[in-house]
């Protein structure tokens, strides 16, 4: 049997039996006593529920995750990639076109594959839970959207690479790395401006006490900030949130209403605080650093592999070809990404609480924060005790009982 088959089909396994253990041991984690952190916050029902979601959103992920690489390793031992490849092949097309055509089949595969599991977490789970608020139009006109779009974008990513590798030789995977960055950079610039408005309403935080404080916090604190704005994520969900986005004159702070019907102002002033702790430590810039080193490693490890003739066959390809090595690659590389997303979450998660501990000392409103923190979990049903295994891998933010306690010890 072909090496790489047998290697990318025991990564395969391995990684869903990882999953597997994961989410039995969160689950085991879970306990129906209250945390005596959120005794007051929690109703003994509310809390209940929280546990219940946890334990039907796990189940619900876990089936997800079986069919997936059920039919990930049926496809590829049915030589499913060989069939879309002749394809492909068949309408005579030069190499970045039969690429993009190899791509698009792959891509609606999955999409299709992925309405059914979409659909049922938002009209039936979260419905379930009273998060749900997005109607069957406004989900279809969300699914077309995201298709178009990350049609164009993925379009213009995968052709960029295919051509590169096609034709540059030796110095593709630098190339590639360069014309990529500068790509990443740009939607992440224009993004806020001009792709999130496609899905949802901006509005500029009205004159009254929530937007005097905020600017006045931000001004004692000299951070230029270019806006302050309010999102309809109602009109999806019932679960808050806030982030910042974007570079430069298009930088902003964005709250969901929900965050703002439900908070006081301290406890806004200190959630925003928190997201300009980012700004002002250069986690941001560190972020997207990283990211971009992992590119260009990920990239030159694609090249010695692209055109390997061993790994076409072991998907059932005959013939070797740079669009199709692309895709490949990502079977082998899934290890190593596991590890650097493994990385990147603990380093995620010491800027988590850097960004608090920065909120907390700008506002010295320690308890505010940690109010607002609560609030958050308890009006999204987040998990209190979720297994230290989970956290490691998955968790880009600390467990909320976590940042409490480091909040606390801060302020003593």
């Amino acid at each position: 049997m072909n090496p790489y088959l047998i290697i990318i089909l025991v990564l395969l396994v391995a990684d869903y039996l990882l999953s597997l253990v994961v989410e039995w041991l969160n689950l085991a984690a879970a306990t129906e006593v209250l945390p005596p952190e959120f005794e007051g916050w929690y109703q003994p029902e509310e809390y209940a529920r929280s546990q219940e979601y946890l334990k039907v959103t796990t189940r619900f992920g876990l089936l997800t995750g079986t069919v997936s690489t059920v039919l990930t390793l049926g496809f590829i031992v049915a030589g499913g990639f060989g069939w879309v490849d002749q394809f492909a092949r068949g309408f005579g097309l030069g190499t970045v076109l039969t690429g993009l055509v190899f791509a698009a089949v792959l891509g609606l595969a999955m999409t299709v594959l992925g309405i059914p599991g979409s659909a049922w977490r938002t009209f039936v789970i979260e419905e379930r839970f009273g998060f749900n608020k997005t109607d069957l139009p406004t989900f279809i006109l969300d699914l077309a959207k995201g298709v178009v779009i990350g049609s164009i974008l993925g379009a213009m990513v995968f052709g960029g690479l295919v051509w590169f590798f096609d034709t540059a030789g030796r110095w593709a995977w630098y190339l590639s790395w360069v014309a990529i960055t500068v790509f990443q950079l740009f939607v992440m610039y224009l993004a806020p401006v001009i792709i999130m408005p496609l899905f949802n309403k901006f509005t500029p935080l009205e004159d009254g006490p929530l937007k005097t404080a905020i600017l006045d916090y931000a001004t004692a604190h000299q951070f230029k900030l270019k806006g302050v704005f309010t999102m309809d994520g109602s009109k999806r969900s019932s679960k808050a949130n806030a982030f910042f986005t974007g570079f430069g004159r298009f930088r902003r702070i964005v709250l969901f209403d929900t965050l703002v019907e439900k908070h006081e102002v301290d406890e806004l002033v200190a959630i925003l605080a928190h997201e300009m702790g980012h700004f002002k430590k250069q986690h941001i810039t560190k972020h997207i650093i990283l990211s971009v080193l992992e590119t260009g490693m990920m990239l030159f490890l694609l090249s010695l592999f692209i055109k390997s003739q061993p790994l076409a066959e072991a998907f059932g390809v005959e013939q070797a070809s740079v669009y199709a090595g692309i895709i490949f690659f990502g079977f082998l590389y899934s290890p190593l990404s596991t590890v650097l997303h493994t990385a990147t979450n603990v380093l995620s998660r010491k800027f988590e609480y850097e960004a608090d501990a920065y909120a907390a000392a700008t506002t010295g409103k320690t308890e505010a924060l940690v109010d607002g923190l609560k609030r958050l979990t308890v009006d999204n049903l987040g998990n209190l005790t979720p297994h230290p295994l989970k956290v490691f891998l998955e968790y880009s933010h600390p467990p909320v009982s976590s940042r409490i306690q480091a909040l606390r010890e801060g302020s003593d």
